[in-house]
């Protein structure tokens, strides 16, 4: 009677693992993936360089003279004396070139880049890139570029056609870049480190406050506002800042999203939140179609008459109207599931759909918020 009471039990307890609770809205998440670490971030970095050795697919030079400029001072550089030469090579290509150079990068850490042409080349598949300095927003160098170019896409052309795949006039040089400067940023002496929320949130702050002082047994966390958490490095009492961040960046929260509606408009595209709640409305749609043509007609006066040809406007006005869906009742959805249930209900297109959430928000009757992109 024991072992059986203590069976029942264990098959209710794996019952009730089963059932959706309240407090599991959602998948636990690691910190390190819903912050941004004070001081551990990436600087943008850019440069103007040339890409030689193109298959005739290069820039025009006196569409872009600005490549003749660049190749004039490359070669003076290198001691080749070119004054009042007139030379026109289909072969090289003027790009920007762009890349992120990683938090605690050191010289001669390799970074990779991307080319993008910026005059009338036509690809830069095969092309090289020749040493390209890269600067930051202050103006230093803190990297140099050089290697091949590896494109993103194929063209090709005849005398009476071409056909282009991709993007052949942009591309990419994996750990084409060398560091040769690093940031002057002393990470070991914060005594304090600011967590950054990528999706500000009072609810998702407060857990992480409390994830993390729940693992020291003691205040070392602070939620400042929405999006800012204050880490002490000292009342943690690791070695180091970075001991801190590894100490508690794999600790698992679970966030709390804003219940959203995402529409865009160019593609016709509708994202829902989970949380999304409709209350109960009242929808009617329809369309009216107005359709105008002109039909002129020519009248010719009789051969033995004199007179002249005229053209007599004739116009043809229509409006047809669509049968809609009538008044439809939408209930007030208590999952998403309903709520997307409710509207395939309609049986509307999606362009259409996304005028039933605009009135139905401007109803006051959809508890999210709308983003129209």
């Amino acid at each position: 009677m024991i072992l059986l009471h203590r069976y029942i039990c264990i098959v209710v307890l794996m019952l009730l693992a089963f059932l959706p609770g309240q407090g599991l809205a959602g998948p636990s998440i690691r910190i390190k993936d819903l912050v941004e670490f004070d001081g551990v971030r990436g600087n943008d970095l850019i440069g103007y360089g040339l890409v030689v050795g193109l298959n005739g697919t290069g820039d025009g030079i006196r569409n872009a003279p600005f490549t003749e400029d660049i190749m004039s001072n490359i070669l003076e550089r290198l001691g080749v004396n070119i004054t009042g030469e007139q030379f026109r090579p289909k072969n090289v290509a003027a790009v920007f070139v762009t890349a992120e150079l990683p938090p605690f990068a050191r010289a001669g850490t390799r970074i990779d880049v991307t080319v993008s042409a910026i005059g009338d080349a036509k690809s830069l598949l095969g092309g090289t890139l020749i040493m390209t300095p890269l600067t930051a927003a202050d103006g230093e160098i803190y990297a140099v570029a050089q290697g091949t170019v590896i494109a993103g896409g194929v063209s090709a052309e005849g005398d009476g056609a071409s056909v282009v795949q991709g993007v052949p006039t942009a591309g990419m040089i994996p750990s084409g870049a060398r560091v040769e400067r690093e940031l002057e940023f002393d990470f070991t002496q914060l005594s304090s480190i600011r967590l950054a929320l990528r999706n500000p949130d009072f609810t998702t702050a407060g857990r992480i406050e409390n994830e993390i002082n729940g693992k020291y047994g003691r205040v070392v966390a602070r939620m400042l506002d929405s999006g800012t958490v204050l880490l002490d490095i000292g009342a943690t009492g690791a070695l180091s800042p970075a001991h801190a961040i590894g100490e508690i960046e794999n600790l698992t929260v679970i966030p709390e999203v804003k219940a959203r509606v995402v529409v865009d408009q160019r593609s016709g595209t509708i994202v829902m939140g989970e949380d999304v709640r409709i209350n109960r409305v009242a929808v009617s749609q329809g369309n009216l179609t107005l359709r105008i043509q002109e039909e002129p007609v020519v009248v010719q006066p009789n051969p033995f008459a004199a007179g002249e040809s005229i053209v007599v406007p004739r116009t043809s006005a229509s409006i047809d109207e669509e049968p809609g869906t009538g008044l439809a009742e939408l209930r007030g959805g208590t999952t998403l599931s309903e709520v997307i249930a409710g509207l395939n209900a309609l049986g509307v297109s999606p362009r259409d759909m996304i005028d039933i959430l605009k009135s139905i928000k401007a109803a006051g009757a959809l508890n999210a918020e709308f983003i129209v992109r």
